[in-house]
């Protein structure tokens, strides 16, 4: 009966693993990220130009993305306390948000100095650092995107930045993916996208260096990639907008729940459902399940529960069962008012 009431199982060896190796992988990777981003730092200073610099923009997202991966693997071992009942996740979503604003800070310092340039036309670019530097840049991403490549023939998949935690004691549902191979290839994305943007400063170089009066090249580069590395934030604010306003999980349909709650024996009617993402990865469900007379409570309780792990992969699954009554039939799911529904 213990096994029974079980909310989820301990995690495997195989997962444990797959955990191991994905902070070890995220760790090297971010790393050598860090290590040139200063280096891309310092030449772009000697080189005099914004479009290395930009890069080295890009290169903070995804320090700032994996570091964020890191910690959010780390924490996830944390187990809740009375305070903190649901654990220390969504820390991950703060993580996130602080680095987007300052990538958005950083880029906008870039795109002003940008603009002076082109305005004045007073300034000078060392084509041979550039050089140098992107080129260097494009190596860095190679080998950084090889590191990472392993995890994307793995399970799984993820849209480019999101996350993958475990819970204390849990293990993934069913189908879904490894612990931390989320991560791996969320940064994997990441580095894909600055290896582009590094051979267009390398592109942008080249001409430089071969034609020195088209040192304008620098300045509409630093545009071009500024969109391109505000764009890659786009996504992690939507997640993050979700996940602070308890949205229902990323293709987690609410009908759909629904009808696999309507299906299980006995059941009646199903009221009062709630979707809502604690991480990018942690979904939770909470509901009230009515049932006729004559059925098995306790049977109801764990088809419904083990339902909506196995199909929607919920890490945690709240339902309330109750008799079923002629006037749920007049209870509405979302009240039009809050004074309403008070």
């Amino acid at each position: 009966r213990l096994a029974r009431h079980c909310h989820c199982s301990p995690p495997t060896p195989s997962q444990s693993r797959a955990e191991l190796q994905a902070c070890q992988k995220l760790g090297i990777a971010c790393a050598i990220c860090f290590v040139f981003m200063i280096g891309e730092v310092v030449g772009g200073y000697l080189a005099h130009s914004l479009a290395i610099m930009t890069d080295a923009a890009h290169l903070l997202a995804d320090v700032g993305s994996m570091s964020v991966s890191l910690f959010s693997l780390w924490v996830s071992a944390r187990p809740p306390t009375k305070t903190m009942t649901f654990g220390w996740h969504r820390s991950e979503m703060l993580g996130a948000l602080a680095s987007v604003l300052s990538i958005w800070v950083v880029t906008g310092v870039l795109v002003y100095l940008a603009s002076a340039r082109i305005i004045s036309n007073d300034y000078e670019i060392d084509a041979r650092a550039m050089l140098v530097t992107s080129a260097c840049a494009v190596g860095v991403n190679i080998i950084m995107a090889y590191i990472l490549h392993q995890s994307v023939t793995g399970r799984g998949h993820t849209r480019g930045y999101e996350k993958m935690e475990e819970s204390p004691g849990c293990s993934v549902p069913p189908g879904g993916p490894l612990p931390g191979s989320t991560s791996v290839r969320a940064a994997f994305v990441h580095v894909v996208g600055d290896l582009l943007q590094s051979l267009g400063v390398l592109t942008a170089a080249t001409v430089i260096y071969v034609e020195p009066q088209y040192k304008i090249a620098d300045p509409v580069s630093t545009f071009l990639f500024s969109v391109f590395v505000l764009g890659s934030t786009v996504s992690i604010l939507r997640d993050v907008f979700r996940v602070l306003m308890e949205g229902a999980p990323q293709g987690v349909e609410f009908s759909a729940v629904k009808d696999v709650l309507l299906a299980v024996k006995d059941v009646k009617d199903a009221h009062n459902l709630h979707l809502w993402t604690l991480t990018l990865s942690h979904h939770m469900v909470s509901v009230h399940v009515a049932v006729g007379a004559g059925a098995d409570m306790e049977d109801v309780l764990q088809e419904a529960t083990s339902q909506l792990q196995s199909t929607f992969g919920f890490v945690s699954c709240t339902v309330q069962v109750e008799r079923y009554l002629e006037d749920m039939a007049a209870c509405r799911q979302f009240p039009v008012s809050l004074a309403q529904a008070c």
